[in-house]
């Protein structure tokens, strides 16, 4: 008969501590990724000059409420959104893609309930009137995460004063001229800040996003917290502080 003594049961103690303690921690992750903040990643160039391959950001997930994509894996257990948060023209938002509602997708919503949506010779036009498109300096990187090395530059400002940069790639492609989008109850209209290099909403669901619907609907991007260019693999620790675009660090997001 094996006879435990102080130091196995205090062993055994401290391993149930450990666990006790690791389970805890994680359900905090879990409820604090799920209802409060979620970080992501930036692994495209689709909100180029607003976001750049490598930034790290937050997400709020209170502001637009609670769907089942708000839950790690997004399980049935719910439909439409509780909580349910205002969206406002221009804000950058997180959302799952409405055809497989899996993946997830950062763009600028652009188009509310009720308006009608359309690209005209580049320029948005939102119920009929075009939103204020202005050429500035040319965007210039050589930041060796991003393809674009030079790219015209305009600042658009929308109806309620949102004002952000956005980018014309190649002059004019078939997406620089539209049909009249109209957004129904319940869905909203996303683009991306690179025009010329976004599958948003002015494609079809089956070759880009198509309209949003509100339950997919993710969170806001709010602040970002870290960046790298990506010239720095993980192994390359001495060269970490070269790849870190500092003057990004805690930017918010507009």
């Amino acid at each position: 008969m094996a006879i435990e003594t102080e130091d196995t049961a205090s062993r055994e103690g401290s391993l149930g501590e450990t666990i006790r303690t690791i389970i805890a921690a994680l359900l905090i992750a879990v409820v604090f990724r799920s209802f409060a903040y979620q970080p992501f990643n930036i692994p495209s160039e689709s909100m180029v000059p607003t976001l750049l391959v490598g930034d790290y950001l937050f997400v709020s997930k209170f502001s637009y409420g609670y769907s089942r994509h708000s839950l790690p894996f997004s399980p049935p257990l719910f439909e439409g959104r509780i909580f349910a948060g205002k969206v406002k023209r221009g804000d950058v938002a997180v959302f799952k893609l409405p055809r497989d509602g899996r993946t997830d997708y950062i763009k600028r919503i652009v188009g509310l309930p009720g308006d009608r949506i359309q690209i005209r010779n580049s320029v948005l036009y939102i119920n009929g009137e075009p939103v204020r498109r202005e050429r500035v300096a040319d965007f210039v990187s050589d930041d060796p995460n991003l393809s674009i090395r030079r790219a015209a530059r305009y600042r658009e400002t929308l109806p309620n004063g949102v004002s952000y940069m956005t980018l014309d790639l190649y002059g004019p492609t078939d997406n620089d001229n539209t049909a009249v989008f109209r957004v129904p109850e319940g869905y909203y209209f996303a683009l991306g800040d690179n025009r010329d290099n976004s599958a948003d909403s002015r494609l079809p669901m089956s070759r880009g996003v198509g309209l949003v619907p509100a339950e997919n609907l993710v969170g806001r991007a709010e602040v970002i917290i870290f960046s790298t260019d990506g010239s720095a693999r993980w192994w390359e620790f001495w060269d970490w502080i070269g790849a870190m675009r500092f003057n990004r660090f805690f930017q918010d997001i507009s």
